[in-house]
């Protein structure tokens, strides 16, 4: 048992009892190289496996430093910049929690939510902002938060914002930052790619690399499946059928959705993620894969380091990556934290060479084989299994079926949504047959009797008591009375011409 604790390292009370009831009690080779410069106000460098609780390891230190802080509108604290959508909402959900114990403020600014809501939390103050890059300048220019008052920004996997081209974005960002700031950067990688930025921005840091540039040998399993190219849908499809989490890489955004499709219709559940999808579309899916309703879930490069879901026990390289440097973050989704895991790479016989020098460069020497569906060792190595063949189709959430009595009305006592009268608050009113147990009503609030009116007369009686006889002509209309003569009809007279 590990002698360093969280309070050695300098971490509050408060956090280390929220950290206690998640039942997080020591910290990580990452975090205990890291808290101590972190929190003294040093800027850091650092490099470790994904999966190695990089997370804690900035959030903590961002949190002990802000602590009894108060929010200013729009101008945040602190300042968490990531890549992609998924890695920033996994990174707001789990530093909030901790932020609530310490009484602060944290907000998600990513693009594909509504920038109202955005706006509105940043007018109430907050403390730390976690963003993509490309919203938060959209809303810098849009002048609804103000970075100069920023102390601490972080970079989470900078090298990979490097690869997607956010690297002016995040310059003309730390240039609005408080002057000699705090910066803290982590990564999987670091490369050529950060090197400026850190000449630039960061100040004598304080480096520690846990992990190098190379996928781990001691916890994943590592294998190159050849496979005949029309086999390799039924081979994927029964990786697919297999029990437990599996990530299927695919290059392109068409293909995924393509891969999904295939093996829905084979009766596996599977989830498709790429960029092309909406924000409430991608948050649905990869929380479906998360809950495990869809133990396989089909996915692109781009959202390669935005899962981060713990038990995944199986990557497959359905498309071989471009470069050593995807292959080891998509590897990195499984043997997290410790755990061991497979990685597996499908090729033709053509692509043999190129997936060797792939491997090659990224340290790795896996098992090659040659297999075909059903063969013993890609069950041994996979787990697969034949699907079911019968399609699998999402769960749809349906509204709850009201019920209608006699007069049209719900059970609720109303034909509106939810069954809620406009007088009752949502009860019903009584039915006829339930008034007729009512108490008669007092006599001095009935209703009187209405009075009996007298028969009319006859059309004839009220015309001869309007005229009588003496006051008539001879032809029986009354005197005065003069009927309307037409106007005789002039034929127009031609018109002449000049």
């Amino acid at each position: 048992m590990s002698s360093v604790s969280f309070s050695s390292l300098g971490v509050p009370e408060s956090l280390v009892g929220a950290l206690s009831r998640a039942g997080i009690n020591e910290p990580f080779a990452i975090q205990t190289a890291t808290l101590p410069d972190a929190i003294a106000g040093r800027d850091v460098l650092a490099r470790a496996q994904t999966g190695s609780g990089k997370t804690l390891a900035f959030g903590l230190a961002m949190l002990t430093r802000l602590s009894g802080r108060r929010a200013t509108p729009q101008q945040p604290d602190g300042l968490i910049l990531v890549p992609t959508r998924e890695l920033a909402m996994q990174v707001s959900d789990g530093l909030a929690p901790l932020a609530d114990a310490c009484g602060l403020r944290i907000r998600l600014i990513v693009g594909g939510m509504p920038y109202a809501k955005q706006i509105q939390a940043l007018d109430r103050g907050v403390h730390i902002l976690v963003a993509t890059p490309g919203r938060l300048k959209d809303l810098v220019d849009r002048r609804a938060v103000d970075l100069s008052e920023v102390a601490i920004t972080v970079l989470d996997e900078a090298d990979q914002m490097a690869d997607m081209g956010f690297m002016p974005i995040v310059r003309e960002l730390l240039d609005q930052t408080r002057p000699r700031s705090q910066r803290l950067l982590f990564s999987a990688t670091l490369d050529g790619d950060v090197d400026a930025l850190i000449r630039a921005y960061m100040k004598d840091p304080a480096r520690h690399s846990l992990a190098p540039a190379q996928a781990s040998v001691e916890t994943m399993d590592h294998h190159v499946l050849i496979v005949h190219p029309g086999d390799k849908e039924e081979v994927t499809a029964q990786i697919g059928a297999r029990d437990g989490r599996t990530i299927f890489f695919v290059r392109t955004q068409a293909g995924v959705d393509r891969l999904a499709d295939q093996l829905t219709s084979k009766g596996i559940a599977a989830g498709a993620l790429h960029g092309g999808k909406t924000q409430a579309v991608r948050t649905r899916t990869l929380a479906a894969f998360r809950e495990g309703l869809t133990p396989a879930l089909v996915a692109t490069d781009v959202a390669a380091r935005g899962i981060h879901v713990d038990g995944i026990s199986l990557v497959v390289h359905v498309d071989a990556p471009n470069d050593a440097k995807d292959y080891l973050h998509r590897a990195g989704r499984t043997a997290r934290a410790g755990e061991s895991g497979t990685v597996v790479t499908l090729a033709s016989p053509k692509q043999q060479r190129q997936v060797s020098a792939l491997t090659g460069r990224a340290g790795v020497q896996p098992t090659v084989k040659r297999i075909r569906p059903g063969d013993e060792h890609l069950i041994e190595v996979t787990g697969a299994r034949e699907p079911s063949g019968i399609a699998w189709y999402p769960p749809k959430e349906r509204s709850p079926k009201r019920e209608f009595n006699r007069t049209g009305r719900t059970a609720g006592g109303s034909s509106r949504p939810g069954g809620s009268s406009r007088f009752g608050g949502g009860q019903s009113r009584p039915e006829r047959s339930d008034r007729a147990d009512r108490p008669a009503r007092s006599d001095s609030f009935a209703r009187p009797p209405r009075a009996e009116s007298p028969a009319r007369p006859a059309r004839a009686e009220r015309r001869a008591e309007a005229f009588p006889a003496t006051n008539r002509r001879d032809d029986g209309r009354p005197a005065g009375f003069q009927a309307k003569r037409a106007k005789p009809r002039t034929k127009p007279a031609p018109r002449t011409s000049n």
